[in-house]
């Protein structure tokens, strides 16, 4: 699933009543899982110059970078987390873990060949789903417009929230955001 989406749905889901706080933390949850992967590829592409191909094809299937994917997608920790999280009742805390945890579920069954050991450090095991968000020889024909009707209802569910100035800019552009990748990959990866 796209991140945009990811912070959208995760928003809405773990952002009750328009709190502005527990919005921020969802927000972070959401993305948290997928910030190694902008981190390493942008450092890659565009401060060390390394070609896309490498960074795409060998870098990210990396053991290196494999590990560090296994730890930031990782059902167990992200469990564990917010289980502390409802343990001591820290609204925010409980927002932002809930919302990494959703994303994961959301990515489990979305990724074909290109998925995380999300059960590290129990097992590097990595389901290979017959569909996938981005692959259209996958179904990301029909997933992508089901994740950007989902991604345009929790932005409304939002904005009917009022949360603000900010934020209301902010779930715009992600939006829009979203709007934008899921047409790149419908024309980018057609077979």
């Amino acid at each position: 699933m796209n991140t945009p989406a990811h912070l959208l749905i995760g928003a809405a889901a773990m952002g009750r009543n328009g709190d502005r706080l527990l919005i921020w933390a969802a927000m972070t949850g959401a993305l948290l899982p997928d910030l190694s992967l902008y981190l390493l590829a942008g450092a890659s592409l565009f401060i060390f110059q390394i070609p896309p191909d490498v960074v795409f094809d060998t870098l990210y299937f990396s053991d290196t970078w494999q590990t560090i994917f296994a730890i930031d997608n990782s059902f167990i920790l992200w469990g564990a987390l917010f289980g502390l999280a409802l343990w001591y009742r820290v609204g925010w805390a409980i927002a932002l873990t809930g919302a990494a945890l959703l994303h994961l579920a959301l990515d489990f069954p979305l990724h074909h060949d290109d998925g995380r050991p999300h059960f590290w450090p129990l097992s590097g095991w990595i389901f290979e789903s017959p569909v996938s968000y981005w692959d259209n020889r996958r179904g990301a024909l029909w997933v992508g417009p089901i994740e950007v009707a989902l991604a345009g209802v929790c932005a409304f569910v939002l904005w009917r929230r009022r949360p603000g100035w900010v934020l209301s800019v902010l779930l715009a552009a992600l939006l829009a955001a979203e709007l934008m990748v899921a047409r790149v990959w419908m024309f980018v990866f057609t077979a």
